[in-house]
């Protein structure tokens, strides 16, 4: 069965900031983060039959979005290679983080930077770490959702999770202490 317009325009707006959000932290970057979001409903139109409505649509976004970016990341890994491709990664364009407080402007700039800190460091997680853990805190999965929208069994979505907590702590550690 394929969607009308207008149901659509609603799955679009159901999921749609959540999908893009995850993209932006997944990508870090606003331009490929609005690539890899069309990309992930363009698939989802492509593939719509193989959309189960009733069940969990969200989990079948997000696994197409780290598919995606995943094959994006691979294909671009192989052109630096190739023909040694200047990727610098994600550091042209900066997600500033929603402003969702109204404290004094000095803890804004404190909890901004502090917030920026993390987020680089999630970023510079290796990236299977990295989508596990935006899963995870971002996305609010469980570790059985994530298994599922990975294709990995439970005990390494936890493994992962160990890990990247582990360097986050170490690597994040000195925020405790000022």
């Amino acid at each position: 069965m394929f969607m009308t317009h207008v149901e659509m325009e609603q799955f679009i707006a159901e999921y749609g900031a959540d999908i893009y959000s995850f993209c932006c932290c997944l990508t870090g970057n606003r331009q490929e983060a609005d690539d890899l979001y069309q990309e992930t409903f363009l698939r989802a139109v492509e593939k719509q039959k193989h959309l189960d409505m009733a069940g969990n649509p969200k989990s079948y976004l997000l696994s197409t979005a780290v598919y995606l970016w995943k094959n994006h990341r691979r294909k671009a890994g192989w052109r630096k290679r190739i023909a040694d491709a200047d990727y610098s990664g994600h550091e042209d364009a900066e997600i500033r983080p929603e402003d969702t407080y109204d404290d004094l402007p000095e803890q804004k700039v404190i909890q901004e930077e502090m917030q920026k800190t993390v987020r680089d460091a999630v970023l510079r997680l290796p990236d299977k770490m990295k989508v596990t853990v935006l899963l995870y805190y971002m996305e609010e999965r469980t570790v059985e959702e994530i298994a599922e929208i990975l294709r990995i069994p439970k005990g390494t979505v936890k493994s992962r999770m160990h890990q990247a907590r582990e360097i986050l702590r170490k690597e994040l550690e000195y925020m405790l202490y000022e």
